[in-house]
């Protein structure tokens, strides 16, 4: 990954709960022991990625090891359960993304109630996905995309790390916006869902920024745009998806 260190640890360390948090366990002498951070994707992923490098820093600020497991599968689901049903004493903690807000619409028996069996404790960083392509596809923009998936109804497959996450809805909300029809492709995690893009299995892939900029730079892949409705300041370079399906 070319997206240097600093600026992840800048971007976890700007959230304003964290320190408060971290003064107010160490008044309480937490944690005692080492932590459980539970991940809800594969590793190598945006999240996993982001998720170690807050791992790390509050292991250095906090004297205990904050250790990362990844529970991967069920669209966030079976990390979830399992902090649920792990003993409330802090020492176990979840990784929420985006997966936690929707799941609630899609999965009509959840064994969990999100808002009430989960306390947040900080928000330490907003990121947009970023629609990519292979590099040997034959288009290099969202019109040639949009235009080649018209002339190939159903031929374009577009991998997700999982039904109803963040990536699948983007890819949707983009069919059902400019009327094109994609094959979708689920995987157990970001990780995988990359692996395939990088090897041609599926021809695009909406995913975090982290995990994916550092190829885009070095040239395996092409970032067509932003799901952001401006361009983000981490990566100016890429276009924002609004500015061509919303004009």
């Amino acid at each position: 990954m070319k997206l240097p260190r600093r600026q992840f640890l800048h971007l976890a360390a700007g959230a304003a709960a964290l320190p408060a948090f971290s003064r107010m366990a160490r008044a309480q002498a937490y944690p005692t022991r080492p932590v459980r951070l539970v991940v809800p994707t594969s590793p190598g992923g945006g999240a996993d990625l982001v998720a170690r490098l807050v791992g790390q820093w509050l292991t250095d600020r906090l004297g205990q090891q904050f250790l990362i497991d990844n529970r991967g599968g069920g669209g966030g689901n079976i990390a979830t359960e399992a902090v649920v049903r792990a003993v409330p004493d802090g020492h176990t903690l979840l990784w929420v993304n985006t997966t936690n807000a929707i799941n609630p619409a899609l999965y009509q028996k959840l064994r969990f109630v999100f808002v009430r069996d989960i306390v947040p404790i900080a928000s330490v960083i907003s990121i947009p996905n970023v629609l990519l392509v292979h590099h040997s596809n034959p288009f290099g923009t969202i019109s040639e995309l949009i235009n080649h998936a018209k002339a190939n109804p159903g031929r374009i497959r577009m991998g997700s790390p999982g039904v109803g996450s963040s990536s699948h809805l983007s890819g949707e909300l983009l069919k059902a916006m400019t009327g094109v029809n994609m094959l979708h492709v689920p995987y157990r995690g970001g990780a995988p869902a990359m692996t395939d893009l990088l090897s041609g299995q599926i021809q695009i892939l909406f995913v975090t920024l982290p995990a994916c900029i550092g190829f885009v730079r070095e040239g395996s892949l092409r970032a067509l745009a932003v799901t952001s409705a401006t361009r983000t300041p981490a990566a100016p370079e890429i276009p924002a998806l609004a500015e061509f399906v919303l004009g």
